[in-house]
């Protein structure tokens, strides 16, 4: 663990926390709740405990706990307090910071139990409408911001994913929706698949027909689907690739590709925000985010 990021600014604290750095300062100088250290040039910088700390805080504070009291907490009281709350709370709010948590703290157990609460009062779909949505937007918000580092990111990507596959497996795969069969892929290079494992979900609990082909895949790999005569609907979601230089570029093969076809092709993400939906075929559709794309499914 010795590249998990260990320092921290008071921006990174207020983007992670979502409490404003100037009511952060005030909880520090008035109730002493952090202790920043400073560089040779005087700049005040956190440690990774006061990042979980502050988590913590903020946790108990959203919960009816004043922050007088807090501050009169030791800090394994803040610890004990917070997690017993974490474990019992989950709605929304309270279940993202709880995430948060987990995330920061590589705390398996607080996921799980922080979902299973979550289940107790949501279906699979709302959990991840209500709670993994925002939590996913807030991972990416951190990203544009060096607030968080690949090791944070992939441990929840996973957990997630995972919960994703089992409720996908549960599913029974009675096929009722034949008039067309969904290729999901994710651009090469592109490996932030939790979009397009959900919307397989989606897919799967409607009773259509998917062929799930996941991450890194070059558009050369689909030639096989091509000449197909079936009505194929191809999706793909673009994250990170391609560069924003190149999505054009790459429109433009898949346009020419499916002008030969009686395919469909769906992109999501807002890298779509880039192109001139007017120059590709009606076959392409463009959709900025996952909600868009199910109103419609």
């Amino acid at each position: 663990m010795n590249n998990i990021k260990q320092d921290f600014t008071i921006k990174d604290l207020e983007n992670i926390s979502g409490i404003k750095a100037h009511t952060i300062r005030i909880w520090e100088k008035r109730y002493n709740l952090l202790s920043p250290q400073r560089t040779d040039t005087n700049i005040r910088y956190y440690s990774n405990e006061n990042l979980q700390k502050l988590l913590n805080i903020v946790l108990l504070n959203k919960n009816n706990f004043k922050i007088s009291k807090i501050a009169a907490m030791s800090n394994e009281e803040i610890i004990f307090q917070s997690r017993e709350l974490a474990f019992d709370v989950a709605v929304n709010d309270e279940a993202i910071n709880s995430l948060k948590l987990a995330m920061h703290q590589f705390d398996k157990t607080l996921f799980n139990n922080t979902y299973n609460n979550l289940l107790q009062k949501k279906t699979f779909r709302e959990v991840f409408k209500d709670v993994f949505i925002p939590f996913l937007n807030h991972i990416g918000l951190l990203w544009q911001t060096d607030a968080l580092l690949p090791a944070h990111e992939h441990f929840i990507s996973n957990l997630i994913a995972q919960k994703i596959q089992v409720n996908t497996e549960k599913l029974q795969y009675n096929v009722s929706n034949t008039k067309k069969t969904y290729v999901l892929f994710l651009p090469e290079n592109e490996i932030h698949e939790l979009g397009l494992l959900y919307l397989n979900y989606e897919l799967v609990l409607r009773g259509c027909q998917t062929i799930y082909l996941g991450q890194s895949l070059p558009l050369s790999n689909l030639e096989c689907f091509f000449n197909n005569h079936k009505n194929i609907c191809f999706i793909t979601s673009l994250t990170i690739m391609p560069y924003d230089d190149k999505v054009e570029d790459y429109f433009n093969i898949i346009n020419k590709i499916l002008v030969e076809t009686n395919h469909e092709f769906i992109a999501v993400g807002k890298k779509i925000e880039l192109l001139n939906k007017d120059n590709y075929s009606p076959q392409i559709s463009f959709y900025t985010s996952i909600s868009d794309l199910l109103k419609v499914l």
